[in-house]
């Protein structure tokens, strides 16, 4: 009986010393901006809403986000010091996505999960955050080495590389028409890749813009452009797999958006594009989660 009682008080001590914290960060890592000082640090960890030391700590460098920014984000935007720092918690499957932010001012928890549905990463809890001010553009590099260093897979390094020029030419779009209507436009040209893919450019563009139509929202020719390009990238994703990402997703952006997408503008609008791209409703249907 006192072997029994003296194993008991042994695990109770364990657990008050911080086991389960440990445990719980094989599930969850805090991955810190090379360049913060310890003082920042901390302040990040607070909007983490985590301690210190219950997670395993990474580091990701400004080199490293560049490697996936270069070309895709404005220089100006990406800087030339690791500031953005990421927690990432796995969640069950099904669970779907959680992203709040801190002190970014360019990139919005929408922008952020659909990017990440991109890359493949649909269950997760993710907070973004900074000690000052900054775009949030190479967040998306820390989120990626999180998730490989828990799952212990990598990421395929193509939809990585997509994921990040979605965020570009999103965030671009959201400066003009807003997060929720740019994300939304993105997500329905993602349900519908197999039909883009069977498209000229000329074609694909009138479709752009029936869908922006139903927005209200007028698109440049850059901007036009941009997801032409945009839409290319992503057929050459695994694109079923990528149509199941975006509906996990999808539930979520809908309650951000105040169910934008119900609205009786949207839906008339939308059995236009249906009457002129085959195949077209089914897709829809799950965007709208009907």
């Amino acid at each position: 009986m006192k072997k029994i009682l003296s194993l008991v008080l042994t695990l109770l001590l364990l657990l008050s010393c911080g086991v389960p914290a440990f445990a719980a960060g094989n599930q969850s890592r805090a991955v810190i901006a090379a360049d913060l000082t310890e003082e920042q640090i901390e302040e990040v960890y607070q909007a983490f809403g985590v301690r210190r030391g219950s997670v395993i700590e990474l580091r990701v460098t400004n080199r490293e986000e560049r490697q996936y920014l270069d070309g895709y984000v404005d220089p100006s935007l990406i800087g030339t010091r690791s500031i953005s720092s990421v927690y990432v918690e796995l969640l069950p499957s099904g669970s779907g996505m959680d992203v709040s932010t801190y002190n970014i001012t360019w990139c919005t928890p929408a922008m952020y999960m659909s990017a990440l549905a991109t890359a493949g990463i649909t269950d997760a809890k993710i907070v973004v955050a900074a000690p000052f001010g900054v775009s949030g553009t190479a967040a998306l590099t820390g989120v990626y080495k999180a998730y490989e260093d828990m799952t212990g897979k990598p990421l395929d390094d193509l939809a990585k590389l997509v994921s990040t020029q979605e965020l570009s030419i999103t965030g671009d779009l959201a400066s003009e028409i807003g997060s929720m209507d740019s994300t939304a436009i993105v997500n329905e040209l993602k349900l519908m890749l197999d039909e883009t893919r069977n498209m000229s450019d000329a074609q694909l563009r009138e479709t752009i813009l029936q869908i922006a139509g139903e927005y209200d929202v007028k698109l440049s020719d850059r901007q036009i452009q941009q997801l032409i390009q945009l839409c290319r990238s992503l057929e050459k994703l695994d694109t079923e797999a990528l149509r199941l990402n975006v509906e996990q997703v999808q539930g979520t952006l809908n309650k951000l958006s105040g169910a934008r997408t119900e609205s009786s503008g949207f839906v008339g609008g939308v059995m236009k594009v249906i009457d002129s791209i085959g195949g077209f409703f089914d897709r829809i249907g799950r965007f709208l989660g009907l």
